[in-house]
């Protein structure tokens, strides 16, 4: 009996945390679903109106401001802005992904290189349009975004002097605030369609990204991000099974918001342009 006694701890132990990485994993597969779609609809629309050359039927698609006429600085940028989107994503996903750190580590340096380049530049063009371009729809969202942007070169740089200093733990949690303030776009998309599915039809919200709910969600889709990922590192070093199971139970919760948002953006808002 005093055996029993003694095992249990380490087998709940065990037990709870293999339900904290399950629950990290199931979100990551629902996002990596997500930004793969977003990813089929940037190459499918944007990627192909440019190859083509028609510009103008970036604007096929609604946006706040795509391609302006005569403006040919603004033009190459958003093309630069948008088209590395899709580049960017798919390097962050596979950052995360253990077996590439694993069986290629050299694929995982330069890719890593490449996606905090890119970050970089598409954090600087997101600030350009917004300021210089005035691509935006409300005085807040433009300070939402460019806080995003901030965040971006902030999390970027700090990701990459851990990784020059070999701070690996550093740099693995530096590297996962990068990604997910990298990804506010896709997350405020992915907000913007669970609020509409769950709030049944988009209460707080109006056409210019001003209403209470396009407030929180502006600002709660990168900021939401990294609190949830914050207690998910507490949770991971934390002792007690208590603080693993309400991390694992917040993360199973926001990969069911996740995989509703998701599922609701390409239903209303990528499908169309993802053929």
């Amino acid at each position: 009996m005093e055996t029993v006694k003694r095992a249990s701890p380490t087998v709940t132990a065990s037990s709870v945390e293999g339900l904290l990485r399950r629950s990290g994993l199931a979100w990551f597969v629902i996002a990596a679903v997500g930004q793969g779609a977003f990813i089929w609809m940037i190459v499918a629309h944007y990627g192909r109106k440019t190859f083509i050359g028609d510009l103008a039927g970036w604007n096929d698609k609604p946006i706040i401001k795509g391609y302006v006429s005569g403006d040919h600085a603004g033009n190459l940028m958003f093309a630069i802005h948008v088209l590395l989107a899709a580049v960017v994503t798919l390097g962050g996903l596979l950052q995360l992904v253990p077996a590439v750190r694993r069986r290629a580590p050299a694929l995982h340096r330069w890719t890593g290189r490449v996606f905090f380049i890119i970050a970089y530049v598409m954090a600087l063009s997101g600030l350009w349009l917004t300021w210089e371009r005035h691509t935006y729809l409300s005085l807040i969202s433009a300070i939402s975004v460019s806080a995003n942007g901030v965040l971006i070169l902030i999390f970027a740089t700090l990701a990459w002097r851990t990784a020059i200093a070999r701070d690996w733990v550093s740099h693995r949690r530096w590297a996962m605030r990068a990604f997910m303030v990298v990804n506010g776009v896709w997350f405020l998309r992915v907000a913007i369609m669970a609020w509409v599915l769950m709030s049944g039809g988009g209460l707080g919200m109006n056409r210019t990204l001003s209403g209470p709910a396009d407030i929180g969600l502006q600002f709660g889709s990168y900021v939401i991000p990294l609190i949830v990922l914050e207690l998910y590192f507490r949770a991971q070093q934390s002792t007690s099974p208590a603080v693993k199971y309400r991390a694992a139970g917040l993360v199973i919760g926001m990969a069911v918001i996740t995989a509703l948002g998701v599922a609701g953006a390409i239903s209303f808002m990528w499908g169309a342009y993802m053929i």
